[in-house]
């Protein structure tokens, strides 16, 4: 919940909306329904019990949609009877093709797309891994790089990655999930080179337009302060960490 603290005061009223996989995305999107936003749009590929809980609130209009206006757009929906109950014979939503709704060309068409997903690591790079750790398969790609990119191209577009800056293994043991390179084996979901914000419980960055050696510097400070100093050791062997930054 500190993480989506973090991330709706940065959504705007009239913001086309997509929600990820996973229990961070949801988090935020239960607390827009609790927000004063209004205005809001949806295109998504998946329609997840959120939308629901923000069309009751009524949040969600689509009025400032540049095409589907007033409909809420997604490819496929999975979720609670709640969810089904509300997309029967609903004429504000509307499914379709995966190849219209994720078309990145078409998603960089409207203003302030702001694309919310998760994050199994991110490296020191900028590199996001939400399939795997390791060669451990953990989910498929989806459209997430999709809609990603299409909010990084948007006007006044966000795309933010979302998730805990550590994770606790079944022994016990802590381990930061913002790593100096993805483990290996692991899946690049998403490239540096398209990334913009990364939020944590300890803050929230936007890497857009920063050199490698900013990259480093910015992911480390929302890492786990018990890992930061080990990161900051194994960015300078990486060479990509000066004094200065310091």
């Amino acid at each position: 919940l500190a993480v989506a603290n973090l991330v709706v005061p940065e959504i705007e009223d009239g913001a086309c909306l997509q929600l990820g996989i996973g229990s961070m995305p949801s988090a935020i999107g239960k607390m827009i329904a609790e927000s004063d936003l209004k205005d809001l749009g949806v295109h998504t590929e998946m329609y997840v019990d959120a939308f629901v809980d923000m069309s009751m609130a009524g949040r969600i209009t689509g009025a400032r949609k540049p095409f589907d206006r007033g409909r809420q757009t997604y490819a496929f929906a999975a979720g609670t009877q709640k969810l089904y109950d509300f997309l029967n014979n609903n004429p504000e939503c509307m499914a379709a093709p995966v190849n219209y709704v994720n078309d990145i060309a078409r998603v960089s068409q409207i203003d302030k797309f702001t694309s919310i997903n998760g994050a199994v690591d991110i490296d020191l790079y900028g590199q996001v891994s939400s399939e795997s750790s390791g060669i451990n398969h953990i989910s498929g790609a989806g459209g997430q790089q999709d809609f990603v990119m299409g909010a990084y191209l948007s006007k006044g577009g966000k795309s933010f990655i979302c998730m805990s800056s550590t994770v606790t293994g079944k022994d016990g043991t802590v381990k930061s999930r913002i790593v100096p390179t993805l483990t290996p084996g692991s899946i690049a979901t998403d490239p540096r080179s398209c990334v913009q914000y990364i939020v944590t419980e300890h803050g929230m960055i936007n890497l857009k337009g920063l050199s490698t050696w900013e990259r480093a510097e910015a992911i480390i400070s929302i890492a786990d302060p018990q890992f930061r100093e080990q990161l900051i050791q194994d960015a300078q062997k990486m060479g990509i960490w000066r004094k200065a930054n310091r």
